[in-house]
């Protein structure tokens, strides 16, 4: 018995014709709903009298296209993909074929050519990558996953700002939370050194691969660069930072997240609170709800926090750290503002020399020579935006504050200026 495979669209002309074969449906009305001419009708019922319901079957199916290209296309295109663009896409090798090789061949028909031959795999055969679980680390303080979540944490009631994130491993707890316009070092610095106050210095950070924590320029680690000024302070303070090679492996910070953008966002609305100051007061009695209901006992019963040595200094190791050379007018740049040292034995024996600019979280600014802090006044600070300047990603959203602060001050400026050029006495309106 032959089975016969059919279409939708060969079974609705099936069912037609079998109704006009019966007497129950006129051709005219049979080649209305099927969107056919009446001869067509006629040649499909001498096929369903003849054939049966087999002679309804397309006969172009297993056939090849009359619109397939030839296969000497086929075999020059594979064979230049094989030779020069192995490692390209279809769509791409696509464009070099037309570019380079006058071959012009549809990014499908290529895709599907490149995935019949073996040199493409289509996306839903792809092996996707297998994130396992990871055991969570045995004590309390072996390993603190840091991350920062830039969010509308006041809804429509204030712009976007960052929440810096510390979560043990251990037991999930949320160690240390703060708000900060975004993500950036000195932010890092401050939350860094809040955190060892509280509790002392962990055996490790866990961190993604963001600028703050490594040097991400080619070729860094080989040329002995390889540490920013989180890392170096990290090293100063001995605590070692790891960074994780997906979002997957630091999962208890990401998952964190998920949660407080649900949680904390409606608690800060409850409580009325529109501003990163009286969010940061809040915190504390959040963290202490937050950890009493979803923090997990650890596997070991053992804090492996240390405190500080007696010569660690917290201020002056979480401190952002750049050299600068003295001119011969006693004065440094640093952070497009120029310092001018106030003359002194030592201010002027580091002439030419360079001193170290100290540049705390709190604002604070120290510039010391061998060990010796120099006394200085800020003489002009150029508050000019450089056009082009790099602005790293997670700190655009404070940049761009910035910006429309600036701009809507030249406004007012210029504005009343004008206002007051109209209210001088012998101004001509125009």
């Amino acid at each position: 018995m032959t089975v016969v495979t059919m279409s939708m669209s060969e079974v609705t002309r099936l069912e037609v014709l079998s109704q006009v074969q019966a007497g129950g449906l006129r051709v005219d009305e049979a080649a209305e709903q099927l969107d056919l001419t009446r001869r067509q009708v006629f040649r499909l019922l001498r096929r369903l009298r003849t054939q049966g319901p087999a002679g309804l079957v397309s006969r172009q199916r297993g056939r090849p296209s009359n619109h397939r290209l030839p296969d000497a296309v086929r075999r020059s295109a594979l064979a230049l993909v094989r030779e020069r663009y192995a490692d390209f896409g279809p769509t791409l090798a696509a464009e070099k074929l037309a570019e380079l090789h006058d071959v012009r061949v549809s990014r499908e028909t290529l895709r599907s050519w490149m995935i019949a031959d073996g040199l493409w795999v289509e996306r839903r055969s792809r092996l996707r990558p297998v994130h396992q679980p990871r055991p969570r680390r045995a004590c309390l303080g072996e390993l603190v996953q840091i991350d920062g979540c830039e969010h509308h944490w006041f809804e429509d009631r204030a712009p976007p700002c960052t929440l810096l994130v510390f979560v043990d491993d251990a037991t999930s707890r949320l160690m240390h939370l703060r708000f900060v316009p975004s993500e950036s070092a000195l932010a890092y610095l401050q939350a860094t050194r809040d955190y060892i106050a509280a509790y002392g210095k962990p055996v490790a950070f866990y961190s993604d691969r963001h600028g703050i924590f490594r040097v991400n320029r080619p070729g860094a680690a080989k040329r002995g660069d390889g540490m920013t000024q989180f890392g170096r302070a990290l090293h100063e303070l001995d605590i070692e930072i790891l960074c994780a090679p997906s979002p997957q492996a630091k999962g208890r910070v990401e998952r964190a997240h998920l949660t407080l953008q649900d949680r904390l966002v409606k608690e800060l609305r409850l409580a009325g609170i529109s501003g990163m100051e009286a969010a940061n007061r809040f915190l504390g009695g959040f963290v202490a709800e937050y950890n009493r209901r979803f923090a997990k006992p650890p596997l070991e019963d053992r804090d492996r926090h240390r405190p500080p040595a007696p010569y660690e200094r917290l201020d002056e190791a979480l401190a952002w750290r750049e050299e600068r050379t003295v001119t011969k007018n006693l004065a440094l740049h640093y952070n497009k503002v120029m310092f001018l040292l106030e003359p002194c034995r030592m201010a002027r024996a580091a002439v030419g020399r360079r001193v170290t600019v100290y540049d705390y979280p709190d604002g604070r600014l120290a510039i010391r020579w061998k060990g010796v802090e120099l006394a200085y006044r800020a003489f002009d600070k150029m508050r000019v935006v450089e056009q082009g300047a790099v602005t790293d990603n997670k700190r655009l959203s404070a940049a761009l504050a910035w910006a429309r602060e600036e701009q809507e001050s030249r406004v007012r400026k210029r504005n009343n200026n004008l206002r007051r050029q109209a209210q001088a006495p012998g101004v001509m309106a125009l």
